[in-house]
């Protein structure tokens, strides 16, 4: 069966192991050039193509008529997309005669959109998982193919929930793939109502409001720290200070100001509104710090305010 391929990141890696190893004929594969602002700590589609010697290509908009002509003439049975960033147009989904698939990271209809790694940490979310979906136009609203459940760990960070999720759609593909290969592969229609969307994310929206609950604190700490972004605060002289990594101690909660620091004789806390976050990992000034060399930066700072 031909597969033109559109894929990115580690799961882009994943999947397309994943047709390899189902003898998938991939006759050609499209994906990004890594933008040199991001800290791109994933493996390379464009390598991997190159390696399998697999035609590659990186268009910046691939829903012109040059390039849906050009995949066109490919004449590919199915197309798949993983985790490719940019939306296909009909005129692409129409090409292939047996269907074009998406695999998303969140049990559909829950968290369409963007970022839903980062987003099911941040609400604080106990399960997550993977599917593979039919492509329409509107995005990650086609009818269910599958779905793999991932619990979520209170210690996972996105970097480690990713990879849980990179292992679920290896076995997802596993079982789905020679469904599609033999054209007896289920169709689950979605109810979008009962489901939810999430729009992207900016490295600005990692600012630390000191006046929510510790918990939702902690939960943007773990769904933003590296190779993410990180989470933010800044200090009364105007510096800016990423917490890395913290530990939620709720309760205790005599007056006092969200964003107070705090030290005892080992650590440093930062005040939420019903509890303290400790310091476990925080870069100042480009100054990585960690368990005692916060306590000693902060020794002399007590009482002052985070915003």
């Amino acid at each position: 069966m031909k597969a033109v391929v559109f894929a990115y990141h580690n799961m882009g890696i994943a999947g397309l192991e994943a047709l390899k190893r189902e003898r998938f004929d991939i006759i050609a594969v499209f994906s990004h050039q890594d933008n040199p602002d991001e800290n791109c700590w994933f493996d390379s589609v464009v390598d991997w193509a190159e390696k399998n010697k697999i035609p590659v290509f990186c268009p910046e908009d691939v829903n012109t008529l040059d390039w849906i002509e050009k995949i066109g003439a490919m004449a590919p049975d199915v197309i798949f997309s993983f985790y490719y960033r940019n939306l296909l147009g009909k005129e692409i989904l129409g090409v292939p005669s047996s269907g074009a698939y998406n695999l998303h990271g969140s049990l559909l209809p829950a968290y369409r959109g963007r970022c839903p790694v980062n987003w099911v940490l941040l609400n604080g979310e106990e399960r997550t998982g993977v599917t593979l979906h039919h492509m329409v136009e509107k995005a990650d609203a086609g009818d269910i193919v599958g779905q793999k459940e991932v619990i979520i760990d209170s210690k996972d960070t996105a970097v480690i929930l990713y990879k849980k999720l990179c292992e679920k759609a290896r076995e997802l593909l596993e079982e789905l793939l020679p469904l599609i290969k033999n054209g007896s592969a289920p169709r689950h229609p979605q109810d979008l109502q009962s489901g939810s969307y999430f729009g992207g994310r900016k490295p600005e929206d990692g600012k630390i409001d000191w006046n929510r609950p510790v918990i939702q604190i902690y939960n943007l700490i773990r769904a933003v720290t590296k190779p993410y972004p990180g989470g933010f605060t800044y200090l009364p002289e105007g510096g800016k200070l990423f917490v890395w990594w913290g530990l939620p101690e709720e309760g205790n909660c005599s007056n006092f100001t969200a964003g107070t620091v705090e030290v005892d004789d080992d650590n440093a806390y930062i005040r939420a509104s019903d509890g303290r976050l400790r310091l476990i990992d925080i870069e100042v000034s480009e100054e990585r710090m960690r368990d005692r060399s916060i306590y000693k930066y902060f020794k002399k700072r007590k009482g002052i305010i985070l915003k």
